[in-house]
């Protein structure tokens, strides 16, 4: 990355996209879906490809044609006002919960106020009164544009580390 390039993300302006991850997570975590919505462009591509366990150095690991999911805005607003309602068992009781975001490393995009953001996130979830802790982890690549005064994601893409997933179940947003 040139010195030039570089020049254009000022570390307010770091402050500000890693405080939009934080504040996501913050969402996340205390079950505020409907503000966590407010986070996101109307535009939003929210994916999960699966990943693939093959043999060899430098070979690519990650699906091209499967993912765990494939979202738009609508169909994640779906799910958010589902869990406001009693036919949410899968969150009843609620789960606790954690997303841990780190190694935040931002770079300019194809447009201008828009940023190609890469973090790594942690993942645990625990519910009721069992001692099993399922947990997550990988790399998310998002784009984060501003939009009038405020930061939004409009893509974001999750590639878990692990192969086979342990959650009991895919309900959580990461």
């Amino acid at each position: 990355m040139s010195n030039e390039v570089k020049s254009k993300i000022t570390l307010e302006m770091k402050d500000e996209i890693t405080n939009l991850l934080y504040q996501e997570a913050y969402y996340l975590d205390n079950r505020m879906y409907k503000e966590w919505l407010d986070l996101l462009s109307d535009e939003v591509e929210y994916k999960m490809p699966l990943r693939e366990t093959v043999e060899g150095v430098n070979i690519e690991n990650i699906s091209i044609d499967s993912a765990f999911f494939e979202e738009t805005k609508g169909s994640l607003r779906t799910r958010v006002n589902r869990l406001y309602t009693k036919s949410a068992w899968v969150e009843n009781p609620a789960t606790r919960q954690r997303h841990f975001i780190s190694n935040v490393m931002i770079e300019p995009g194809d447009q201008a106020n828009q940023y190609r953001v890469r973090s790594y996130f942690l993942f645990k979830r625990s519910r009721g009164s069992t001692t099993d802790i399922e947990e997550m982890f990988g790399q998310r690549n998002d784009i984060v544009q501003k939009v009038g005064d405020q930061w939004k994601i409009a893509s974001r893409t999750i590639f878990p580390d692990q192969s086979v997933i342990t959650t009991m179940n895919m309900s959580m947003f990461l």
